[in-house]
């Protein structure tokens, strides 16, 4: 049951972190958990604004004996992304999440647990609250649609936030400090088709791609995990040339910033080709599992006899459709010349779909470095542009330059090895935080982001590591006790 979480330490994470999976927040959809963020600042009766765009924060006093030191501002996001299981029946705009706590971990039942970043606004809202712990000017800056748009970070005003020193409480490794990150843009493309009647003596059957792990576009992205939205693309083509197979409808992937677990097609075969078809599919679907056999082990593709669809879309559409699919730049595009192992430049095939009589194919471009991120979307664009397709490239936003010379980077690593006995990790993360966008609008900010350790966000499989969580607790809590002098 999700109230056993309650018991766990800290519990000035934990019951914060509970009352947060109670209440709905997907992305675009953030009326409750805004009021709920904003009801918890009054009822504290600490100064909370919520401004035009929908972000909330709430400013806390320094405690006595620490008003000479830098402000802090302790910021993490809202809304969570909402992935299911296909079989899990679950409203993300109603229902609270199920979560459970699993030996060493803490997921929920069949959809995204919402640790992203619901443990750093929990970590937020236990200092607004605590009356035991020593820290300077405090404010809780709750940003509104990060995964979908990073909404609340674009449009936060000059001047609302007071603070020197801007802790992002969004990263997933307990013992790293991030202090830079991937910028992004999103590619939009729309093929325009025409429905053709469908050929006579046919018979219809639903694929489906599913059992891939999917996952975080940006920190998963190096694993070669794979992807629904060009299995499914690799097939069809394959069985459209082979076996005349025609495509009614596809839906594949779900959201722009994860991995596509999930692909689903409705298609007519040939009657006189459908032994051979179904033969294939077996062999396809063997090959692709010994493809990706080292990291999605559960991948399964099936074919299921249904009712046969009144029309198809023309071949041409369809055609072009799939191979600009299979050729669009995918995964890795470029590893970090500087830092080992650091991926610096990725694309994230995310999305296919029918949308207002149009088929809609997404992606999301992250890198580093702006120009190369966007060579990468110009590329991408001219890809499905050689394929027919409308293409727009939008949303993007900068990366995050690292700052070495950081105080507030010098004081967290000595806090660390004072606290745990080693010194913390400083990285740079393929992710989209919000650190990047905020920066460009508070020059003056000091910036480091971190966090417990979470996997497989952006997914159902994702789990906060309860371990890390006090750790996480207890270094925040020292690092405001050690805050920067003004």
């Amino acid at each position: 049951m999700s109230k056993d979480i309650l018991n766990l330490e800290p519990k000035a994470i934990w019951k914060n972190f509970y009352s947060l999976t109670q209440v709905p927040r997907p992305s675009k959809k953030e009326e409750k958990i805004r009021e709920f963020c904003a009801d918890f600042g009054r009822n504290l009766g600490l100064e909370t604004i919520i401004d035009d765009i929908g972000n909330v924060i709430i400013k806390k006093p320094a405690t006595p004996g620490m008003e000479d030191r830098k402000g802090i501002i302790l910021q993490g996001h809202m809304d969570m992304v909402p992935q299911k299981n296909r079989e899990t029946k679950h409203d993300f705009e109603k229902d609270p999440i199920d979560a459970f706590i699993d030996g060493e971990w803490v997921t929920a039942r069949g959809t995204t647990l919402g640790a992203d970043n619901g443990m750093g606004v929990a970590a937020g809202m236990a200092v607004l609250e605590a009356t035991d712990i020593e820290h300077g000017p405090i404010e809780v800056f709750i940003t509104t649609d990060e995964e979908t748009g990073m909404t609340g970070a674009i449009n936060v005003k000059l001047g609302v936030l007071d603070g020197d020193i801007l802790l992002n409480l969004d990263s997933e490794d307990e013992g790293e400090l991030y202090i830079g990150c991937a910028g992004g843009v999103d590619t939009t493309v729309k093929y325009h088709y025409k429905m053709e009647a469908v050929p006579g003596g046919v018979v219809a059957y639903k694929l489906t791609v599913k059992g891939l792990k999917g996952g975080h576009s940006g920190l998963d992205i190096h694993y070669g995990k794979g992807n629904a939205c060009l299995i499914l693309s690799e097939f069809l083509i394959a069985t459209g040339e082979r076996y005349g197979v025609r495509l009614a409808d596809i839906d594949a992937g779900s959201l722009r910033n994860a991995i596509p677990r999930e692909a689903f097609a409705s298609i007519v075969v040939p009657k006189e080709n459908e032994v051979a078809f179904l033969n294939y599919l077996k062999e396809f679907e063997s090959g692709e599992k010994t493809t990706y056999q080292a990291v999605d082990p559960d991948l399964i593709i099936t074919a299921e006899e249904f009712d046969t669809p009144k029309q198809v879309i023309d071949k041409g559409t369809q055609e072009g459709l799939t191979k600009s699919v299979v050729n669009c730049p995918n995964g890795v595009l470029a590893m970090n010349k500087d830092m080992a192992g650091v991926v610096e430049t990725s694309s994230n095939l995310a999305i296919i779909k029918i949308v207002d009589g149009a088929i809609e194919v997404c992606c999301l471009t992250r890198s580093a470095i702006d120009a190369d991120r966007d060579v990468a979307a110009a590329k991408i664009a001219d890809n499905f542009k050689s394929y027919g397709g409308e293409v727009e490239n939008s949303g993007a936003y900068p990366g995050w330059k690292p700052n070495v010379n950081s105080e507030i980077l010098d004081t967290m690593k000595k806090v660390y090895d004072d606290k745990f006995g080693k010194i913390p990790d400083v990285k740079v993360i393929h992710a989209g935080l919000e650190c990047g966008i905020l920066g460009a609008t508070y020059t003056n900010w000091d910036m480091i982001s971190f966090g417990p350790t979470i996997r497989h966000p952006h997914s159902p499989d994702e789990k906060v590591n309860i371990a890390t969580v006090q750790k996480f607790w207890d270094y925040l809590v020292e690092t405001l006790k050690y805050a920067p002098k003004k």
